[in-house]
């Protein structure tokens, strides 16, 4: 399957996401590091720019940098006067990133903060916050703790989007011992009992495997 999976991506790429010089430069430059490939694929790049460009947003969090494809991608949906602010705990991936950003022209609207996210999350609310969207694509044992910091720095109205939380389909196997399916799990568990989100999940397979993403709106449960 994953052979179909990749040619239709490939299909609609082509069609969809015209070749981008600044966007090929970003894995070239990652790839060349030793980065591991973990970046989203074009039509993902593509999709977390419209969901930018949707929310209208000024101020996007991501929890997790590595060399920057995403963060570019967003950034080319923000206003001129948005900003993203990107949280990196491993230095030479975030060395990588700021030559990506520098090299994609949208340096001016990145703030990358580099240190363990759950340290820079615990002051950033009074600097940097509330964010309109919240991007966590990092260590999945840690999800649970970034949707708390995420509800602390959002507001009713923003969106909290989750990566990678399919895990090859791993995440329904609940006695599955990976921490990573774990983190995801009880992430997923802690959406569902929170009266401040309204969620949904999608699958995805392609080019990246079989995958997908949690999607919550952040509500007014008094409203």
């Amino acid at each position: 399957m994953q052979r179909e999976w990749s040619a239709v991506d490939a299909f609609f790429t082509e069609r969809l996401v015209p070749p981008d010089n600044g966007l090929a430069a970003v894995l070239t430059a990652n790839a060349a590091a030793g980065l591991p490939p973990h970046d989203v694929s074009p039509l993902q790049g593509r999709f977390l720019e419209i969901l930018v460009r949707l929310l209208r947003a000024r101020r996007v969090l991501e929890i997790g940098t590595l060399g920057g494809y995403s963060t570019v991608c967003m950034a080319r949906g923000l206003p001129d006067d948005g900003r993203i602010v990107t949280l990196e705990a491993d230095p030479r991936h975030a060395a990588v990133a700021r030559a990506n950003f520098d090299r994609a022209g949208v340096a001016g609207r990145v703030d990358l903060r580099e240190g363990p996210a759950l340290d820079t999350l615990a002051g950033l609310g009074r600097t940097a916050g509330p964010f309109d969207l919240v991007f966590i694509d990092a260590d999945k044992p840690s999800n649970p703790a970034y949707l708390a910091a995420a509800l602390a720095l959002t507001r009713p109205g923003s969106v909290i989007l989750a990566d990678n939380v399919v895990r090859d389909g791993a995440v329904a196997d609940p006695a599955d011992a990976d921490p990573r399916v774990r983190g995801v799990r009880r992430f997923t568990e802690l959406v569902a009992a929170e009266p401040r989100l309204v969620a949904t999940a999608l699958q995805t397979v392609g080019a990246k495997g079989w995958d997908g993403f949690a999607l919550a709106l952040v509500v007014d449960p008094g409203a």
